[in-house]
């Protein structure tokens, strides 16, 4: 059994924002953010790293867990060509964090990261076959297997998005593009639809049937015992949900749909959360039983 007797730091490299925290047990303990100087060069950005795990106490602290908007070489910590941040075109991350402080690090996609919190912290700890889908302004996705997140040899696992389907991929009909596409931001079609604006309604329609396609396409691919839907457009579920299951309904596999469980993510900082669990998934490949204390 492996007990941490430690806290776990999780942080969360967007484009915009880095957000971070100190995990004990089920709780973020001490959480901040800071703007991410995307535009700078690569030195900066790592010094903006080091300000913000600097900022807790690494003497309470027994991993690193960090979820990066990239392809991750996973069993090295390599992060490539990270989205909006462009001077991070290749940066061994786990080896220079792990010098620097001296600790284990841990790195990965920032949505196997939403879909390893979603396991540990979530409304995924019951499921043992689990698909996390982040809705933004891409479609991201992240996959459990028996309990454990699975990345692919090159972290190219859960990546439904870019499938093709219909004249351009999923994820152009799936995310915030598709909003664009349609003549507005997702939150300004949000705050039509709530105030019963006609065509408001009708994108989120539109939008829940391609939704509904994407997910089959889970269905057929990796069968799970539960969907969580995170990022931005999740929190929109109510306007979208019936149209997007109209859609389900048309799977092949009635007694599948019988048992498909489907929930929008509850989980407050769950992008700290899944970066800290990182570091808990890593135990559960190592342990010699399914069991481990959390924290």
């Amino acid at each position: 059994m492996n007990i941490i007797k430690k806290g776990i730091i999780g942080v969360d490299l967007g484009a915009t924002m880095t957000s971070a925290g100190i995990v004990h047990g089920n709780k973020i303990t001490k959480y901040l953010d800071k703007r991410t100087p995307a535009g700078e060069t690569k030195e900066n950005v790592l010094n903006h790293l080091y300000s913000i795990i600097e900022t807790f106490d690494l003497k309470d602290v027994e991993a690193i867990g960090i979820g990066v908007p990239s392809v991750v070489d996973i069993e090295n910590g390599i992060v490539y060509d990270v989205q909006y941040i462009p001077s991070w075109k290749k940066i061994k991350l786990k080896k220079i964090l792990e010098k620097k402080y001296n600790l284990s690090v841990y790195v990965n996609n920032d949505a196997n990261c939403f879909a390893a919190g979603e396991k540990h912290f979530g409304v995924g700890q019951n499921a043992e076959f689990l698909v996390g889908l982040v809705i933004g302004t891409g479609l991201g996705g992240g996959i459990i297997l028996d309990g454990r997140l699975y990345n692919g040899p090159n972290c190219g696992a859960g990546e439904f998005g870019m499938l093709p389907y219909r004249a351009k991929n999923i994820e152009y009909y799936c995310s915030g593009q598709f909003f664009l596409n349609a003549g507005k931001r997702g939150e300004e079609f949000s705050a039509l639809a709530r105030d019963g604006d006609p065509k408001a309604l009708m994108v989120f329609k539109d939008f829940g049937l391609h939704m509904g396609n994407a997910i089959k396409v889970v269905l057929y691919t990796y069968d799970p015992d539960l969907i969580v839907l995170g990022g931005s457009i999740s929190k929109d579920y109510d306007l979208f949900c019936e149209s997007m299951w109209e859609s389900i309904y048309t799977f092949a596999y009635r007694s599948v749909i019988k048992t498909l469980n489907i929930k929008p993510s509850e989980t407050e900082h769950s992008a700290v959360l899944g970066a800290a669990a990182l570091y808990l998934d890593h135990l559960k490949k190592h342990s010699k039983t399914s069991h481990y204390q959390k924290l």
